[in-house]
């Protein structure tokens, strides 16, 4: 089973983590502030990682932050843990290329979901037999060995999971495709708390488009409904 890093000063937390998760199968690597943790991040290199943010020394933005950074391990996927539920906190770890966000308190059983999703999305193209073909319509390719998106002559670096949205919109251009299908498909469970995250990587996504769509506005929004790419 997959090796996971867990990552939260509260020896409390950080243990009923552990303990739930191992007898789900998985092997837990334990830390407790940021810098043990991102030194067991490149020693391990867990397959997932469970991170706190407020922590002494070093927070958990800091060490996801470093984390993306550091080529060996820069694709690991995160799971955030905060205490803190304001949109903004939310926006500074997607910001970052954190992959999903559970607020405290939280549901042992809704996190061991989040962490099933997540491994099985991430797992879809194994780095050691990644896909080498591009993927081309119109003017829009895709790059997905480098999660890269490329119009015309000019490529955008995406996050994993900025680059799964679009792939599935791609894939459905010129249709709706709506926020419970995304949750589905792209995180792998559809709770109905989730609407704000969409939104949020749907924005981030946009932005970075928008920067090589020479003007043209390809993901619209549909009031009420979903997105949809249009080439």
């Amino acid at each position: 089973m997959a090796k996971i890093l867990v990552v939260d000063d509260d020896i409390a937390i950080n243990e009923l983590i552990k303990v739930n998760l191992e007898l789900q199968g998985y092997t837990v690597v334990q830390a407790y502030n940021g810098v043990e943790g991102f030194a067991k991040a490149k020693q391990e290199e867990p397959a997932l990682i469970i991170l706190d943010v407020m922590m002494p020394d070093v927070d958990g933005y800091t060490m996801a932050q470093r984390v993306r950074q550091c080529p060996e391990i820069s694709e690991t996927p995160i799971i955030m843990l905060t205490a803190l539920s304001e949109l903004n906190n939310k926006v500074e770890g997607f910001n970052i290329g954190v992959d999903d966000y559970l607020t405290k308190p939280f549901e042992i059983d809704e996190l061991i979901v989040r962490v099933r999703a997540l491994l099985k999305r991430t797992n879809q193209i194994p780095k050691s037999s990644a896909v080498r073909e591009l993927l081309t319509y119109k003017e829009i390719t895709l790059l997905p060995e480098t999660y890269s998106v490329k119009i015309n002559e000019k490529i955008q670096k995406l996050t994993p999971i900025e680059y799964d949205i679009f792939n599935l919109l791609f894939q459905n251009h010129g249709n709706m495709v709506s926020g419970a299908r995304l949750l589905k498909e792209i995180w792998g469970y559809d709770p109905d708390d989730n609407v704000e995250t969409i939104r949020v990587h749907i924005r981030h996504l946009r932005s970075k488009i928008d920067k090589i769509s020479d003007g043209k506005k390809y993901i619209e929004t549909i009031y009420g409904g979903g997105y949809k790419l249009n080439i």
